[in-house]
């Protein structure tokens, strides 16, 4: 009798402890939703800080540099941390990091020093990497391992709802505010300059405290119920930066593919006002362009709503197959085309590009057990491929033109297509990923 009481205060236990689970994953879409909306308005505050600073185009872009050079310097070090904290102390860790560089933006708008505005853009993405590094994975145990790239991909929707709705947020918060005309260097004493700046630059410190204290919110609330998800915390039998996971090639090639993906992304959309600006595609003013561009962030919402459907019913490496090889054929239609066409179907790789993030990470983590939170560290250092293939891209572009430049996002495209199809190759390894793992 005895056991069997046991058992059943056991069965009731996990019962409870799925029921808190399932109850996580809205608090979780809430934490992607704002993170996403952070990071959008880096896009919006460079061309505030370009005109504020009299900054040239290779001075402006460092915001992004500093944005995406977090992520190769914290994503290990923090898989390791989480590895050791767990899942739930590490989506407070990266909230309260990510809050911090939000509040760094009221000091560097008193001082108005731009190093001081690309540090706190730094500090806020090294709160995003630890996000990533806890709360991909999360997401992917919070239910039936054969479910995770959809759960993940729904998570990614949320994201991209953020990025959606965020350029026009800022757009109003903070480019529609201040002078027609930027202090002229020239045309000013240092002093006047100095406080003409500051007094521009107070347009930028609203909105970032605004996120910063949602963000704190949210850290309140994720550390209220980390109790709800149970972590068979092994931190001695976890150590370094897991480089060793290299070795394994699903989930090597799976950071390869990460790095390919986000750089191709974001080339796109950094060269897409400029693409729809020539005269031989749209010819468009850069405020027309400036609001096409939301159809690429856009349908990649509406990818991300479908595909979460989708991918419970079809094998994650097609899906992925089937949406680099369409992002590759859009590009490449696009760069050989004119007119609304070429426009178009540039536009339509936001569609295609939909499901590969939340893909390729589950896939990539997929039979790593309790290492899960290592290897997705290895993963978000590859999201470095967002400073480096645009850069690559931009080069070509000024060589060879903008058409013939985006043969950089189609190489990316088809190495992703080889790596989804390598996948369908080799059985999934649901058994070290399933909730029965270092989660109950």
């Amino acid at each position: 009798m005895l056991p069997q009481a046991g058992q059943a205060r056991s069965s009731e236990a996990g019962e409870a402890g799925a029921g808190r689970r399932r109850w996580l994953l809205p608090f979780m879409l809430a934490l992607f939703f704002t993170w996403g909306l952070a990071t959008v308005l880096v896009d919006i505050i460079t061309p505030k800080l370009k005109s504020l600073f009299a900054l040239s185009y290779a001075e402006a872009t460092l915001t992004q540099f500093c944005f995406f050079l977090a992520y190769a310097i914290v994503s290990l070090p923090a898989g390791l941390l989480v590895a050791r904290i767990g899942y739930m102390r590490g989506l407070v860790l990266g909230l309260v990091v990510m809050a911090a560089g939000g509040l760094m933006f009221a000091p560097a708008a008193r001082v108005g020093l731009y190093p001081l505005f690309l540090l706190a853009l730094f500090v806020m993405a090294s709160g995003i990497a630890v996000l990533q590094v806890a709360a991909n994975p999360l997401v992917t145990k919070l239910g039936p391992a054969a479910q995770a790239p959809s759960r993940l991909t729904l998570a990614q929707t949320f994201n991209s709802l953020g990025t959606t709705v965020g350029p026009a947020i800022g757009a109003w918060a903070i480019l529609s505010h201040g002078p027609a005309t930027p202090p002229d260097p020239a045309a000013l004493a240092p002093e006047a300059l100095a406080a003409a700046r500051q007094a521009e630059a107070a347009v930028l410190q609203t909105p970032f405290l605004v996120i910063a204290g949602g963000l704190i919110g949210l850290a309140i609330l994720f550390w209220s119920v980390r109790s709800w998800v149970r972590e068979d915390a092994q931190a001695g039998a976890v150590c370094g930066l897991g480089l060793d996971l290299l070795r394994r090639p699903r989930l090597a090639l799976g950071a390869a593919a990460i790095f390919l993906y986000v750089g191709a992304e974001v080339a796109i959309g950094t060269l897409m006002v400029s693409y729809l600006e020539q005269p031989r595609v749209l010819g468009a003013d850069p405020a027309t362009a400036g609001h096409l561009l939301s159809f690429y962030w856009g349908g990649a919402l509406v990818g991300r709503i479908v595909g979460s459907f989708a991918l419970r019913y079809v094998r994650a490496g097609a899906a992925l197959a089937a949406c680099a090889v369409a992002a590759g054929l859009l590009a490449t239609v696009s760069g050989l085309s004119e007119g609304p066409l070429a426009a178009w179907t540039l536009l339509a790789v936001g569609l295609a590009n939909a499901i590969m993030f939340p893909t390729i990470f589950a896939l990539a983590i997929d039979g790593l057990g309790e290492r899960t939170a290592q290897g997705a560290g290895i993963v978000c250092v590859a999201i470095v491929g967002g400073a480096i293939i645009p850069v690559v891209t931009g080069y070509l572009a000024d060589h060879i033109g903008l058409s013939f430049a985006l043969g950089a996002p189609v190489l990316c495209y088809l190495c992703i297509a080889s790596y989804a199809l390598a996948n369908l190759r080799e059985p999934a390894q649901e058994g070290a990923t399933s909730p029965s793992g270092a989660i109950a």
